[in-house]
C-alpha cells in the first residue's frame, strides 16, 4: 500500500492545537495528505505549529474544502469514523478491517482512500456520514468512549502504516466522482422501468454507491455494469410496448 494515497479529512475541527497534533500523528505513520472541510482563516497558525512540531509541513500543504464530497471526489473509498451506530450508518468496520480494505484498494497504483474525522464535540453528523461510503468504529470503553481527535487519527494512521505492503491488483479502481456516473445510470434505468417511486431514488442511489465503492470497480467493470442496466431497461421497455 502506498501511504501517499491515504487521505486524512478533518470536518470543521474546532481547536487549532488538535490540527497540529493530527499532523504529528500522521507524520509518525508516513501519511502526509491532510484535507480540512472548513476555512483556513479559522485556525491559529502558531497554535497549529506548536503541536505539529516537525510535522508542520503537513499543515503547510493542507487543502481546504466546503464539503466532504468535494474533499473526497478523487478518492475511491471514503470512510467516516464514528462511535455511534445510527440507522443511516450501516455496517461499521474495525480500524484493522479498514486498513486491510485500504491496502487492497490502493495497491501499487494511484487510487486514493479517505479516512474522515468529525468535529471534536459532535463527531460526524448523520448528513456527513451520508457523504461517506463506509463507517469505521474505533472500540473504546462505554464509560468514557469519546476519543481525542488526534488519538483517533493516530489509531487509523497506525493501522494503515502496519498494512503498508505491496498489494498489486493490476488495475486502478474508479474514483467516487466516476462511480457517481454509474450510480446515476443505474438509478435512471431502474426509474425507467418503474422499479421504485421517485421519492425512493435517494435511498436506492445510496445503496448502490455504498456497495459499489466497496467493490473497487475498474473502469471496464463500471462501464459493463452501466451497459447491463441499460440493456435490461431497454428489454423491459420493449416488453411493455409489445
Amino acid at each position: 500500500m502506498n501511504l501517499k494515497n491515504i487521505v486524512i479529512v478533518l470536518v470543521n475541527p474546532d481547536e487549532s492545537r488538535n490540527v497540529g497534533a493530527v499532523c504529528r500523528a500522521m507524520a509518525n505513520n508516513g501519511i502526509t495528505t491532510l484535507r480540512i472541510v472548513g476555512k483556513k482563516e479559522k485556525f491559529d497558525e502558531e497554535r497549529v505549529r506548536i503541536l505539529a512540531i516537525h510535522a508542520a509541513y503537513i499543515w503547510e500543504n493542507t487543502q481546504f474544502f466546503d464539503s466532504i464530497t468535494e474533499a473526497t471526489k478523487d478518492c475511491v473509498l471514503c470512510a467516516g469514523t464514528t462511535r455511534r451506530r445510527g440507522k443511516k450508518r450501516g455496517k461499521l468496520v474495525l480500524p484493522e478491517e479498514f486498513s486491510a480494505l485500504a491496502a487492497k484498494t490502493t495497491g501499487d497504483g494511484e487510487a486514493k482512500v479517505a479516512a474522515v474525522f468529525g468535529n471534536e464535540r459532535t463527531g460526524l453528523t448523520e448528513e456527513e456520514i451520508d457523504e461517506c461510503t463506509l463507517g469505521v468504529k474505533i472500540p473504546s470503553d462505554d464509560v468514557f468512549p469519546s476519543l481525542n481527535l488526534s488519538h483517533a487519527v493516530q489509531i487509523i494512521a497506525y493501522q494503515c502504516f502496519r498494512e503498508s505492503q505491496s498489494i498489486s491488483k493490476g488495475w486502478t479502481p474508479v474514483s467516487l466522482a466516476r462511480l457517481e456516473k454509474t450510480v446515476t445510470n443505474i438509478a435512471d434505468d431502474l426509474q425507467k422501468i418503474g422499479f421504485f417511486k421517485l421519492n425512493g431514488r435517494p435511498d436506492m442511489e445510496k445503496f448502490w454507491r455504498d456497495v459499489l465503492s466497496r467493490a473497487n470497480l475498474s473502469e471496464s467493470e463500471a462501464a459493463y455494469i452501466e451497459k447491463t442496466f441499460d440493456k435490461a431497461a431497454g428489454l423491459a421497455s420493449k416488453s411493455s410496448n409489445s
